[in-house]
């Protein structure tokens, strides 16, 4: 079935495939950008969030646009990035990258933009992802709002509990051994981001 399918494919199709997914920068790009494609983001500002080297980042974002994947504009000095949404392949691409990243690989890329400092999955869905709620715990301002968090949890089907806790608290907690914060961070969990 799927090899007939790739044989119905155009060959523009395929060499589309095929360049799409040849990089793990791409990917990383793919994943930051679909995922968050209201926003506007500039090559460092990439290249910072993603941990990859800026001169890799501005290639494959050239490389991206002329696919079709990606629009940039230019603002005074600044070359800004955008997923393109009139882009026939942006909704299967992001659906795409959305599966193959799994809950916590969305939920982590939603977290690159949002300020938060620490992030990661505790509780039963550590154990088993049959589980149907996720607990994300966030350290980070009180202004984070994760507005993907309602797209990811109808996309995997799936309920997403948040605990927030700004730095300073966390930190204090932590200095002090708060026990039921202690006890978080020594059981399981998925750390999507930060140090703890």
């Amino acid at each position: 079935m799927l090899y007939s399918l790739i044989q119905i494919m155009s060959k523009q199709a395929r060499d589309t495939l095929k360049s799409l997914f040849s990089s793990a920068v791409r990917a990383d790009l793919l994943a930051l950008l679909l995922n968050n494609s209201e926003e506007k983001f500039y090559v460092r500002e990439i290249a910072t969030l993603l941990r990859k080297n800026p001169s890799g980042v501005k290639r494959e974002l050239d490389n991206l646009e002329k696919m079709g994947i990606v629009t940039s504009k230019k603002v005074a000095n600044l070359k800004y990035f955008q997923a393109e949404k009139k882009s026939p392949l942006f909704s299967e691409l992001k659906s795409l990258i959305a599966k193959s990243l799994g809950i916590s690989g969305a939920l982590k890329t939603l977290l690159k933009t949002s300020g938060a400092k620490i992030a990661f999955i505790y509780g039963p869905y550590t154990e088993s992802e049959e589980i149907e709620t996720v607990d994300l715990f966030i350290v980070g301002p009180a202004s984070v709002v994760i507005e993907g968090i309602k797209d990811t949890e109808e996309k995997f089907s799936k309920k997403v509990n948040v605990t927030l806790m700004d730095e300073n608290e966390f930190r204090n907690k932590k200095e002090s051994g708060d026990a039921d914060l202690e006890k978080l961070l020594s059981g399981n969990k998925i750390l999507l981001m930060g140090k703890l």
